[in-house]
């Protein structure tokens, strides 16, 4: 007994813990729900660019802890310029934040220390030293754009006329080339690099003052705007490197780098190529949220190094570097939008020090996506806001979502507290029997008759009627005697109270037990009476 008694108890507490489990798990179900909810309402970029974007310095201590580890190391090895892409970046994000005024000092530090990576042996390894610009177009005009941001925080003569020297070097290898988009590799050209190059130059102009590099950058524009993509209008993914001509189509990989470029070296230029970009590379996938596609809308194409992986077509990339391009153009409402599905898609994990997206899976990404919320124009000539495309009500069906992850937990236990619940009537549960230390056979009625000896058995008997006794009188043989037995006392009686018992015709009686009966005495042989 007390073997089941401790099962039992058992069992109890399993079911409690099980119950505690799902409440605990309903608790954390409703509690992402609804910081998916504010992190998709609260803006994630500020909309004046002097203001400091929310958490990333946090991210940046993130980052360079994980370059003291060696993660530009390892970026190499998964991208053919992660080692330069993750020092390059960190780098122009203290730049830009330098630049709103945020840590100038330490700013100009951070920037420093970056360049002194990316112009190591590690950081040239990839490029081609014999090749035109040095090292190609990639690196020169990369490191060019942050140099020139180092010195738009402080002033260093030997970082100008290093900056300056580089800047010519840029100027004549376009001046030179048949093509306006120069080789990153040797035979090998993509225009998203000649644009970051082409920018720089402008920005030499703004440092000095002057206009030495503006017809350089003029005659760029105006030559590859004979170059642009026949299908799209846009400047093409890959060119030949020797006449220009387009090789692939637009891409949105580079072309939100080309974006975020453009509004330093043309203005008007580069409104015309946005709205182009917008129309045939933003979407939303499954009417939800805003993203950048890789290819053009009914173009279907295959992931790549540049595009990383496609979900519904969409980069994930190309996305990220979209918002820094949406702030640099003055498209506040796409940059909002794009920074709020970056803060619930890439799962941040915020610390008190530090703060990093995918849980710092991908350094490299971090990166990215530190740049493009630091965005803002650095040579001055701004651009007027374009119309916008999208609005809040975009947020409507992720709300909705997350308003029914976060309900649903709980929505059994409303439910069998609600009136239409008890309205219902319940299924009956059959009886648990308790349980006893041994099971004893149940005996049944049917059981208990067959048990029972048949000669044991009784029956109930007939009621006897008038009717039924005259029968039997009249179908008893009559035994002829020499001399009828007198009828005793005791035999009257019994006649008697038997024809009393029977019921009257047309009534039913309750069926009485017919009495014993009694076994006639012999009489006596009748004594001689005395004679007077």
């Amino acid at each position: 007994m007390r073997g089941v008694e401790g099962e039992l108890g058992l069992v109890k507490v399993e079911l409690d813990w099980a119950r505690e489990l799902r409440r605990a798990a309903a608790v954390l179900c409703t509690l992402l729900a609804l910081a998916g909810a504010v992190r998709l309402c609260v803006p994630a970029n500020p909309d004046d660019q002097n203001q400091e974007p929310s958490g990333v310095r946090r991210q940046l201590t993130f980052l360079k802890q994980e370059l003291a580890s060696g993660a530009d190391t390892e970026a190499q090895e998964q991208f053919p310029e992660g080692y330069y892409f993750l020092n390059v970046l960190y780098g122009l994000s203290w730049v830009e934040l330098g630049q709103r005024g945020v840590e100038p000092v330490r700013a100009a530090e951070e920037a420093e220390w970056a360049l002194a990576r990316v112009e190591s042996e590690a950081g040239r390894a990839p490029f081609d030293a014999g090749a035109t610009p040095a090292y190609g177009v990639f690196y020169a005009g990369w490191t060019n754009w942050l140099r020139g941001g180092l010195l738009t925080l402080r002033k260093d003569p030997k970082q100008e006329a290093r900056f300056l020297a580089d800047s010519e070097a840029l100027a004549g290898a376009f001046t030179a080339a048949a093509s306006p988009f120069l080789p990153a590799y040797p035979g090998e050209a993509w225009p998203c690099d000649s644009t970051v190059a082409i920018a720089s130059l402008r920005l030499a102009d703004g440092l000095s003052g002057r206009t030495r590099f503006t017809p350089v950058v003029d005659r760029w524009v105006s030559r590859v705007k004979g170059l642009v993509d026949p299908e799209t209008g846009l400047l093409p993914h890959q060119v030949d490197a020797v006449t220009g001509r387009a090789q692939s189509g637009a891409r949105g990989s580079s072309q939100a780098i080309i974006q975020r470029f453009l509004p330093d070296v043309d203005p008007k230029f580069a409104r015309q190529q946005y709205e182009l970009f917008r129309d045939q590379f933003l979407d939303r996938p499954l009417g939800l949220v805003p993203a950048v596609r890789e290819y053009p809308h009914g173009v279907d194409g295959v992931a790549d190094v540049d595009s990383g992986p496609l979900l519904l077509g969409v980069s994930l990339s190309a996305t990220v570097v979209a918002m820094g391009a949406a702030q640099a153009q003055g498209d506040r409402s796409l940059a909002s939008a794009l920074g709020n599905v970056g803060e619930v898609a890439g799962v941040p994990l915020d610390m008190p020090s530090t703060k990093r997206y995918a849980f710092g899976a991908v350094p490299v990404g971090d990166a990215f996506l530190a740049w493009s919320k630091t965005a803002r124009s650095w040579t001055g000539f701004g651009v007027s806001p374009p119309a916008p495309v999208i609005d809040g009500w975009w947020r409507v069906p992720l709300l909705a979502l997350f308003l029914l992850l976060g309900l649903a937990p709980w929505l059994p236990g409303l439910y069998r507290r609600s009136p239409l619940a008890v309205a219902t009537p319940a299924r009956k549960s059959r009886p648990v029997r308790k349980a006893t230390a041994s099971k004893a056979p149940v005996v049944t009625r049917m059981a208990s008759a067959k048990a029972v000896p048949a000669a044991k058995r009784t029956t109930k008997a007939a009621p006897v009627t008038k009717a039924a006794v005259k029968k039997v009188a009249k179908a008893a043989p009559v035994k002829k005697v020499a001399k009828a037995a007198p009828v005793t006392k005791v035999a009257k009686a019994a006649v008697t109270k038997a024809a009393k018992a029977a019921p009257v015709a047309g009534r039913k009686a309750a069926p009485k037990p017919k009495p014993p009966a009694v076994p006639a005495k012999k009489a006596a042989p009748a004594r001689p009476r005395p004679k007077k």
